[in-house]
């Protein structure tokens, strides 16, 4: 397993960032970032998904050191494609799961609207 304090300390300091600099941005103490790095405590995930936008690098290759490489180019035009039907197919799916353990349309219903929801927070978080 990749020790994930290292692999901020080398991208941190690929950019020219500080651990004071990083601590500021995050909100946390420079000896926080320190401890990250040394291994004495790791960061939480939602503190990794805020250093992978400071440091502009992938949550993927905080955690496994390296960055993903895929095959295949994907455009803006089919990731909004398949997002979308990600999201109609897990909102139906969380719906179905929901009616069939409990027998209850209101269940379903219920789980399909907080599904939206959870989808809709993120995508506004996200911009």
């Amino acid at each position: 397993m990749n020790n994930i304090g290292k692999t901020i300390k080398k991208i941190r300091e690929e950019k020219n960032i500080t651990q004071e600099q990083l601590a500021e941005k995050l909100n946390v103490t420079r000896q926080a970032v320190s401890n990250w790095e040394n291994g004495k405590t790791q960061p939480d995930i939602d503190t990794i998904i805020k250093i992978s936008e400071i440091l502009e690098v992938s949550v993927e290759e905080i955690i496994y050191g390296q960055k993903k490489i895929t095959n295949e180019i994907v455009t803006n035009k089919s990731v909004k494609i398949g997002t979308q039907s990600g999201i109609g197919f897990g909102a139906a799916l969380a719906m179905i799961i929901s009616y069939v353990k409990w027998q209850s349309i209101g269940w379903a219903i219920l789980h399909g609207i907080l599904n939206w929801i959870y989808v809709i927070y993120f995508i506004v978080k996200k911009y």
